[in-house]
């Protein structure tokens, strides 16, 4: 009862300051320029984190001022055009000659200093960019209104990323090629994970390698789900553990070894005061303490992502902030503990025209009372004092990378590549023991009932089903073999459903066959919370099939299904597909757009089949897309957004936020019963979990790295 009315009163109160919690985290004034800078009471000022950073005198007195400066300024924009689509280049080719020469010279109130958008000159193939505006600002500036909605409409169907320019870099120097087995040990939001899937899918194939993408945090490892998906990978593996004890896996059931990755990226938890300039709390909420109580868990992760590296692999620690114990110390830490079995990488010639200082060796170590402690001191973890001499010389402390603030009007991040000696050493011992101790906390951890992971409310498209792979004779599968006339060199055992029956019901999905192995043989032991594209949707139909294909799987059944259900049609036709819903055939036909597509789709059964749009510059990227055909009609099946985003990408023509996505010309064949593009709405997850209306909230992380919000 009294909490009930603590609660009932806490409500009273927000509400009655409008939201603003009394005034504690400040008052927001929604005509305020930016979104940071709206909240005033806010002070952007601590003087224990100024005291503490110039004491360890990472800067001089001068740079230390424009540092801060700096720091209290808000963020540009900045956003990555995706490279694993052909058409990188003309989304990219699109922005620099429609949208870059209109906000060239422009007068933007109280920016005199002004400068048009540029590529970052240190991204690969000029597909990172950044709008040295802030977000809130661009949102709202008449000049920028078209740009605006190419990002949003383009961030939508997953050809642009928004996402801050320094949490680019990790991903860039861990290098992953589409065979490596990659793990990403904290992943959550999921920016520098769909870098590392686009990054395994680089090349024209179909990768043999995939990417775990693991988060502690319960209903943030079902967030990050969102952020990927987009990219359409059936070589992506969620999975929901403490990184610190991510469990061993095999690959199949009668292999004698353990899985290690080719490629670890260990993006820790950390206290963000890099992230003062998005993250407006950290202003005050720092304190010394908290990197001190976090540096323990940095190594312990570091450590298990070592333990699970493969000899000769790469692992790439990283921290959105900047103080040593939190990233040299621990750097230090873990090259103390292995020894010759790891070292650093000299990355200097690594993304050139990126400015960056090399990591330190030497730094003064202070308490929770800002008072200088020696080694010894018993209220501070050893690993947190800098390294000997002797081990300064050893450890090659200067091949970390620092990135500040003011060096090229970014956040600030902290970056080191590890790599594991491929040779026998003789620590090789040692290397076994950490992974047994990590298996026997795991176990202990599954096993016990204190503090059990409470139940969060998660997206309502969450799916927690279990993961049942289909036999390929399945009846269901069987007509959607024959129909759309699959051949031999696809994996037919790489379907499965995810619901308890094990039957196909509304969704069938594939998964990549590596990743088959995977959830096949390490069932009990990983916590799975996502994989695979969904491949089949079931339609109320009278067909011979009734399945319809997904458009997020079509680039991977493209070359094994039957040329008899795809045809090829002009741009003319696709057009009215994009502009009307439900064109009738023979409306298109009399108009002669394209004689010999019509003559095809009039001879075709009815149900789902693809069109291949050849566009005429060969440098162009050909179109594949679904379409339905009824007995008089037919309909391409692409969301609204993707109908915007090709209306404007090909024919140039602009559609606002309210437009309508189709004009029906014509009511469709089948007036009075659900259109296979309505179903088509109401199935688009199974089995959404419903919101658990009396979960309490996530406990949030310890300042782990906010990223920039897709709009």
């Amino acid at each position: 009862m009294i909490r009930f009315l603590i609660t009932i009163m806490g409500r009273f109160r927000r509400n009655k300051k409008g939201g603003s919690n009394n005034g504690k985290f400040g008052k927001r004034d929604n005509n305020h320029r930016g979104f940071h800078e709206s909240w005033k009471d806010i002070e952007k000022e601590n003087p224990r984190w100024e005291s503490y950073y110039k004491e360890l005198g990472l800067l001089s007195e001068e740079e230390f001022e424009v540092f801060k400066k700096s720091c209290q300024q808000t963020l540009p924009l900045t956003f990555r055009i995706t490279g694993t689509r052909k058409h990188a280049s003309e989304i990219r080719d699109i922005f620099e000659q429609k949208h870059l020469p209109n906000l060239t010279n422009l007068n933007i109130e109280g920016y005199e200093d002004y400068s048009p958008p540029k590529s970052l000159p240190w991204y690969p193939n000029h597909l990172g960019w950044q709008i040295d505006l802030p977000k809130g600002v661009i949102k709202k500036n008449p000049d920028y209104a078209k740009t605006q909605r190419f990002l949003v409409i383009e961030t939508d169907v997953g050809n642009i990323s928004r996402q801050e320019a320094v949490s680019m870099i990790p991903p860039l120097v861990l290098d992953v090629k589409p065979h490596h087995y990659v793990l990403d040990m904290c992943a959550a939001p999921g920016s520098k994970t769909s870098q590392l899937v686009e990054a395994l899918h680089a090349e024209d194939k179909e990768p043999s390698g995939f990417v775990m993408a693991n988060d502690s945090d319960y209903k943030r490892s079902h967030m990050l789900v969102h952020q990927v998906k987009r990219l359409n990978s059936a070589n992506f593996i969620v999975v929901n553990h403490d990184a610190q004890m991510f469990p061993k896996m095999k690959l199949t059931p009668e292999s004698q070894e353990y899985i290690k990755f080719d490629r670890v990226l260990c993006d820790v938890p950390c206290t963000g005061d890099a992230t003062m300039r998005k993250n407006i709390n950290v202003w005050t909420n720092w304190t010394p303490g908290n990197a001190i109580g976090l540096h323990p868990l940095q190594l312990n992760i570091l450590n298990r992502g070592i333990q699970l590296l493969q000899r000769g692999g790469r692992l790439v620690y990283s921290t959105c902030s900047l103080n040593p114990i939190e990233n040299e110390a621990v750097v230090a830490a873990a090259l103390r503990q292995w020894g010759d079995q790891i070292r650093l990488v000299d990355c200097s010639d690594r993304l050139p025209g990126l400015k960056r200082v090399p990591g330190i060796s030497n730094w003064k170590v202070f308490g929770k009372d800002m008072e200088l402690r020696e080694k010894g001191a018993d209220d501070i973890h050893a690993t947190v004092f800098p390294p000997t001499e002797e081990e300064a010389k050893n450890f090659n402390l200067d091949r970390c990378i620092r990135v500040y603030p003011h060096l090229q009007n970014t956040g600030g991040f902290f970056i080191t590549v590890f790599e594991k000696i491929d040779k026998n050493s003789i620590g090789e011992k040692r290397k076994e023991q950490p992974d047994e101790e990590a298996e026997k906390k795991q176990k202990v951890d599954n096993n016990t009932s204190v503090n059990p992971v409470k139940k969060q409310r998660l997206p309502r498209d969450a799916n927690e089903e279990p993961f049942n792979f289909l036999d390929p004779a399945n009846e269901q599968l069987q007509k959607c073999w024959e129909f759309y006339g699959f051949d031999d060199k696809f994996d037919r055992t790489c379907t499965l459903v995810r619901n308890a029956t094990g039957d196909p019901i509304r969704t069938i999905y594939y998964v990549a066959p590596v990743v088959k192995n995977v959830i096949q043989t390490n069932e009990t032991r990983l916590k799975l919370v996502h994989s695979g594209v969904k491949l089949f949707v079931a339609q109320k139909s009278e067909h011979t099939c009734p399945w319809r294909l997904q458009n997020e799987s079509l680039s991977i059944i493209k070359k094994h299904i039957s040329k008899e259900r795809v045809f090829e049609c002009n741009l003319d036709v696709l057009l009215i597909l994009l502009q009307e819903g439900f064109p009738n055939i023979n409306g298109i036909k009399e108009k002669e757009l394209d004689v010999e597509f019509i003559k095809q789709i009039e001879n075709t059964d009815e149900g789902c089949c693809l069109i291949n749009v050849v566009r005429k510059n060969p440098n162009e990227e050909a179109l594949f897309l679904p379409l339905w055909k009824g007995k008089s009609n037919f309909n391409l099946m692409v969301s609204k957004q993707e109908t915007f985003e090709l209306l404007y990408r090909i024919y140039g023509i602009e559609t606002e936020k309210q437009s309508q996505a189709k004009v029906v010309q014509e009511e469709p064949e089948s007036q009075g019963k659900e259109t296979p593009i309505q179903e088509a709405a109401e199935t688009a997850a199974e089995n959404p979990s419903e919101p658990i209306e009396n979960a309490e909230p996530a406990e949030p992380k310890k300042s782990t790295e906010p990223v920039q919000s897709a709009e």
